[in-house]
């Protein structure tokens, strides 16, 4: 009865053994199946870059702009002259038509000023300080917008700008447009190419998109009106001249051609 016993578990060991081997041989004959449909299936793609192009009118802008505190007695003073003179930027600004809803701080920061004698530093002062960030709508259909928030805000106080950017509002739009351009510019050149090497196009298997230069958002160094109001020479009396220009974004997509 035990050898019996035995016989039995010697032949489920087998029966084991031989379901495992298949398992595995069944595996490996579907991973180069698998394999090789994917290796011949990539060999036999082709993939065009094409590059679309499209210029626009920038119809916004913003501007950065603030104003420095230098060397006050007290902490307090730093803060109530600095509240003051923003107080008054904010109000010039919004007399040029710009919303509440489009300035917003960006920074405020207040810090101790120190000197050194005899070997030792002491507080000399204190340096406050607030950035704001202007959204200016609409310059498409005024021009000098964008000079007249600047005039306006140098002659309330601001001794400060750091920066001026020119966009768009509608960008996804104007990105779909190259996007569309780009496919178009991919699809003539394959023409041309598949033509020249003798192969016959299937169908278009998939794409990829590689963004390329975005011609908005130029800066504009610090106005020289803002330079003599540092210097104690006063506001400017005319609005300063910010031509936007013309933008570009470029977009660049990859199609993929499944060939015979």
């Amino acid at each position: 009865m035990e050898q019996e016993n035995s016989c039995f578990h010697n032949f489920d060991k087998k029966y084991v053994i031989i379901i495992i081997g298949m398992v595995l041989l069944s595996a490996i004959v579907v991973v180069s199946i698998l394999r090789d449909w994917i290796t011949n299936d990539m060999q036999n793609q082709v993939s065009v870059t094409g590059q679309g192009k499209v210029f626009y009118s920038p119809d916004e802008a913003t501007v950065t702009l603030g104003i420095q505190i230098d060397k006050a007695s007290t902490a307090e003073e730093a803060l109530k002259r600095l509240n003051e003179k923003m107080t008054k930027v904010v109000e010039a600004v919004k007399g040029t038509g710009i919303s509440e809803d489009d300035i917003k701080t960006q920074n405020y920061n207040l810090n101790p000023n120190y000197d050194y004698n005899q070997g030792s530093n002491f507080v000399s002062g204190y340096d406050a300080r607030q950035n704001l960030i202007i959204k200016i709508k609409n310059i498409d259909r005024n021009r000098d917008l964008t000079g007249q928030v600047v005039a306006a805000a140098n002659g309330a106080g601001v001794n400060n700008i750091s920066n001026i950017n020119f966009g768009v509002s509608d960008l996804n739009s104007i990105k779909q447009q190259a996007r569309v351009k780009a496919i178009e510019d991919a699809k003539s050149k394959a023409n041309e190419l598949f033509k020249a090497a003798g192969v016959t196009p299937k169908k278009i298997v998939g794409w990829y998109e590689n963004e390329g230069g975005l011609g908005g958002n130029q800066p504009y160094a610090e106005s020289d009106m803002l330079s003599s109001a540092k210097e104690g020479r006063g506001a400017a009396s005319v609005s300063p001249q910010l031509p936007s220009g013309s933008q570009e974004i470029v977009v660049e997509i990859g199609v993929n051609y499944e060939v015979k």
